[in-house]
C-alpha cells in the first residue's frame, strides 16, 4: 500500500494532494502551468527545453508563471543539456541562476551534479546547496546517471536535500520500479524519493502502489498544433530529428486531471 505521508518543506499546503499524494508535473511554458494548475498539479518543476531533460528557464517565464499559477514553482537549475559534469564556470552560472530565481519568486529548486566516475559531486551540490536555502531542493534525474544508485541515496540524504526524482536508472519509472521500491524503503522518510519517467495513466497506479511513494512528476503533455497559417516547411530551427515548429507539446488539462483522479482512488 502506498504511504500518505508527505515530507514537510513542499511548501504547496493541500493543494493538488490527491487523497495523500502530491502529483508534480514539469512545464516549459505559462500555458502549460496554467493548465497543470486546473488539472490539479501539486506542484510545478519550470524548465526549458524539456526535449533534452529539462535546463534552466528564463527568469521571464518564471515571473510571468509565478504571476499566473498558486502553486509552488519548482526551479530547474541546468545550465546545458548533456552530461551532469559541471565545469568551474558551469558552476558559476548555476550560482548565479539561483540567485535570480529566489530573486523572482522560486518556491524551491532542482539540481544535480556527478563527478567523473558517476558519484554525487558533494562539493558542487554543498556550494548550491547553501546558496539556495532556505528553500527545499531536489536532487534531479541525474541520479539515474549514478554508478551506485543505494550509495548516492545515502549521499544526497547526508547532504541535505529533500527530494530526489529517478526512474529507477532505467529507460521508464515502471521499467525502474523494484529499484525505485528499494530506495524509498532504503529513505525511511529521510529524504523524498520521487517516481518521474514515462509516467501516464496507463502505468501510473501500478507505480504507486509498487513503489510506497507520496509525491509523483510527470508531464502529462499532448501536440497540439500551431495557430500559423503561412507555414515555411523547408525550415527548421533545430536539428533535423527535432520537433516541427508547427506541433506544441503542452501539458493537458485532461489528462492532469485522469492522473490526480488515478491517484485519488488508489487505498
Amino acid at each position: 500500500m502506498a504511504r500518505r505521508d508527505r515530507k514537510r518543506g513542499s511548501g504547496a499546503g493541500n493543494a493538488g494532494m490527491a487523497d495523500g499524494f502530491l502529483m508534480e508535473v514539469c512545464v516549459d511554458s505559462v500555458e502549460s502551468a496554467v493548465n497543470a494548475e486546473r488539472g490539479g498539479a501539486g506542484r510545478i518543476e519550470l524548465c526549458a527545453g524539456l526535449m533534452e531533460g529539462g535546463t534552466t528557464p528564463s527568469m521571464g517565464l518564471l515571473q510571468v508563471v509565478k504571476q499566473c499559477v498558486r502553486v509552488p514553482v519548482f526551479v530547474m537549475i541546468r545550465p546545458r543539456g548533456g552530461d551532469f559534469l559541471y565545469s568551474d564556470r558551469e558552476l558559476e552560472v548555476m550560482k548565479a541562476d539561483i540567485r535570480l530565481a529566489k530573486l523572482h519568486g522560486a518556491d524551491g529548486l532542482v539540481f544535480g551534479a556527478l563527478t567523473e566516475d558517476g558519484r554525487i559531486d558533494t562539493e558542487l551540490c554543498t556550494a548550491l546547496l547553501a546558496l539556495c536555502r532556505p528553500l527545499p531542493v531536489t536532487f534531479h534525474r541525474a541520479f539515474d546517471m549514478v554508478h551506485d544508485p543505494l550509495v548516492a541515496l545515502e549521499t544526497v540524504v547526508s547532504l541535505g536535500f529533500e527530494r530526489v526524482l529517478t526512474s529507477g536508472c532505467d529507460s521508464s519509472a515502471l521499467e525502474g520500479l523494484p529499484l525505485i521500491k528499494r530506495l524509498t524503503e532504503q529513505a525511511k522518510g529521510r529524504i523524498v524519493v520521487v517516481p518521474g519517467g514515462g509516467i501516464t495513466e496507463r502505468n501510473l497506479q501500478r507505480i504507486l502502489e509498487g513503489s510506497g511513494a507520496p509525491e509523483f512528476h510527470c508531464s502529462a503533455r499532448s501536440a497540439r498544433d500551431s495557430g500559423m497559417k503561412f507555414r515555411n516547411s523547408s525550415v527548421a530551427m533545430g536539428a533535423p530529428l527535432s520537433a516541427s515548429e508547427y506541433s506544441l507539446k503542452v501539458a493537458d488539462v485532461a489528462k492532469v486531471r485522469t492522473l490526480n483522479a488515478i491517484a485519488k482512488n488508489i487505498l
